[in-house]
């Protein structure tokens, strides 16, 4: 199979001075003898020429065609010449973006999510990109959102459990490595270098996203409310410590159960506590 290959043409200039004094000549020579052939014969070379002519912008190439026969890529900017007969295709070597639409497609554990990739991507191969694939514009959104597709079902959207397993939500890098690696794969074909890729928009679908919401709430719930129940234990632990150390009070069991109660009570209630006074001995 053929690869790209730098094509060496004629500076545009050189061909357009050259053109400029043979058609200064002919029109001398027509001048001194009276005939117009030779005016005739260098404009039409002239104009038979024109279509060699063609500018390659920075970060452009043009690749070059004769009669279906691959000849090369001009990369370097510039004004050119080149054979007429080439038929010539511009191909942008410029690093280009790509937002994919959000596409609706289901996680691991089968919850339909919403989900859009951020592509940077450039063309790095002009023969692969210009005969190996019919559109590669068209073959890089296609690329994508198949890619999209296969890593979406590889990680759940979210895990409540907390075992450690990589998540679209939580796993950014391995996830954003894993997908530029599948695009990596599939674009090579086509001579396209994936610069970057990563998830630019994730959420579930409309259908679930209510559901899914009061379920991460209740999680979050869950997970405060464990903490703060840690939390007052260790004070309540502190609190009674402190006191059987420093012999400010003298607590049997029953009023050490009573104590905690209280104490658990005002450190893992919602509302504030009213405190109530009492005035009299401790079992009243």
């Amino acid at each position: 199979m053929k690869t790209e290959k730098e094509y060496s043409s004629i500076s545009g200039y050189t061909v357009a001075f050259v053109l400029i004094i043979l058609n200064l000549f002919g029109i001398g020579v027509t001048a001194a003898i009276h005939f117009p052939i030779f005016i005739i014969l260098f404009g039409a070379i002239s104009v038979a020429c024109i279509p060699g002519f063609f500018l390659v912008n920075p970060n452009n190439s043009v690749v070059l065609v004769m009669f279906g026969e691959y000849q090369g890529t001009v990369k370097e900017s510039g004004f050119h010449w080149v054979n007429p007969f080439f038929s010539k295709r511009s191909i942008s070597l410029r690093a280009q973006n790509l937002e994919s639409d959000k596409i609706k497609v289901n996680d691991k554990v089968g919850n339909p999510i919403q989900i859009g990739v951020i592509l940077v991507w450039q063309v790095q191969n002009t023969y692969k990109a210009a005969f190996d694939i019919d559109n590669y514009e068209k073959f890089v959104k296609i690329q994508v959102d198949a890619a999209v597709r296969t890593l979406a079902g590889l990680y759940p959207y979210d895990n409540f459990d907390n075992d450690g397993e990589i998540t679209l939500r939580s796993g950014h890098n391995e996830v954003n490595k894993a997908l530029e690696e599948t695009l990596k794969h599939r674009l090579e074909m086509a001579g396209i270098n994936v610069i970057e890729a990563r998830i630019g928009n994730l959420a579930y679908a409309p259908e679930i996203a209510g559901a899914m919401l009061r379920r991460q709430q209740a999680a979050a719930v869950v997970a405060a409310r464990f903490k703060i129940v840690e939390g007052a234990v260790s004070m309540v632990q502190m609190a009674l410590e402190h006191l059987s150390a420093q012999k400010i009070v003298a607590l049997d069991e029953e009023r050490k159960a009573a104590m905690v109660s209280n104490l658990m009570v005002v450190l893992c209630g919602d509302k504030d506590v009213s405190p109530v006074i009492n005035a009299g001995t401790l079992n009243q």
